[in-house]
């Protein structure tokens, strides 16, 4: 833009918004580079620089041949620029937050996303209007949350390498106190869990975060040992030899591919191949009822099969279910 005198400068605020966007959507920035995307003087850069620590945005220098900056966390949340895609990206996450993450965040996905929505422009908040009005998610009746302080607080101590202590509660409902070293936090499609290294045990173990009560770091760091394997690959091992208190073992009449592509909640190893065309299949659960719910789900695909085996209860349960559905068949 230009008038009679040459081009209109850039006022100051919009070119300190343009510097905090760079020094979000990147670690570091040189001074050159900054200078050469908003065209200004180093010295001009210095003062944006200076602007936004006063309201609170922790600018640090960067030393080296060229110098420059970088944004890092502070003690208060400032706010944060976004751009349309990522702001669109937030509030569909918040939408389904309540019931997709097993976390008890129902009440805080709610005060976030209004606080969004009345912010966003107009053209982005028709977007998540259509997207909220579109959208439906379902929730796991009965599947036990996991309590936001207690996810924050083991994944603190994860990346600080904190030693941690917590009650465990174990299935028997009776709890335990726990000392260990946190070593990495694991969402799988129901569950958070925690690995670490229990000190007292002196052994790997893994934990329901759900199950996790009263996480205290105690102050003392440590070098973190090893992991056997890749933390998803570790998790899905041990989950495939935990005894369950029900379980059952059925044979499909599918390959053991098209079985783990349909059936997500089995782990891999749970499937074993019995040919091109055949797989058995090993479900468990704490309940009877979610072993039955379980081989109900396989009925629903029309892949023939049968129960190879089964835990009293579960046969109790899949008698029940059967008898249910014929008596509200047709006369």
């Amino acid at each position: 833009m230009t008038c009679e005198d040459g081009p209109v400068p850039e006022n100051p605020a919009t070119r300190m918004l343009r510097l905090l966007s760079l020094l979000q959507s990147r670690r570091a920035w040189t001074g050159p580079e900054i200078v050469d995307r908003l065209g200004v003087s180093p010295r001009t850069i210095r003062r944006d620089v200076e602007r936004l620590r006063s309201l609170g945005y922790t600018v640090e220098s960067t030393t080296g041949t060229a110098g420059g900056y970088r944004l890092t966390p502070g003690h208060d949340l400032p706010p944060l620029l976004l751009d349309d895609a990522e702001a669109i990206a937030i509030a569909a996450a918040l939408l389904t937050a309540a019931d997709g993450t097993g976390t008890d965040a129902s009440e805080t996905s709610a005060r976030a996303l209004a606080k969004l929505q009345q912010i966003l422009p107009r053209r982005l908040r028709n977007q998540v209007d259509a997207l909220a009005s579109a959208t439906t998610t379902v929730s796991r009746k009965g599947l036990a949350r996991v309590d936001l302080a207690v996810l924050a607080a083991v994944a603190a101590a994860c990346r600080d390498q904190e030693i941690l202590t917590f009650e465990h509660e174990r299935r028997d409902g009776t709890a335990a106190g726990r000392r260990v070293e946190p070593h990495h936090v694991v969402a799988t499609r129901l569950r958070w869990y925690l690995i670490s290294f229990d000190l007292d045990r002196d052994a790997w173990r893994t934990f329901r975060l759900d199950r996790v009560h009263d996480p205290v770091p105690v102050g003392h760091r440590f070098t973190a040992r090893p992991l056997p394997m890749d933390p998803a690959a570790y998790l899905r091992s041990t989950l495939a030899r935990t005894p369950f208190a029900y379980t059952a073992e059925v044979v499909v009449d599918a390959s053991a591919d098209e079985v783990r592509a349909l059936l997500p909640y089995v782990l891999p190893e749970l499937v074993e191949p019995l040919g091109a065309t055949r797989s058995r299949v090993r479900l468990g659960a704490d309940a009877a009822a979610e072993v039955v719910r379980r081989i109900a789900s396989i009925a629903t695909f029309g892949l023939p099969f049968a129960v190879e085996r089964a835990d009293a209860p579960v046969r109790a349960g899949l008698s029940s279910m059967t008898a249910a559905l014929a008596a509200a068949g047709p006369d």
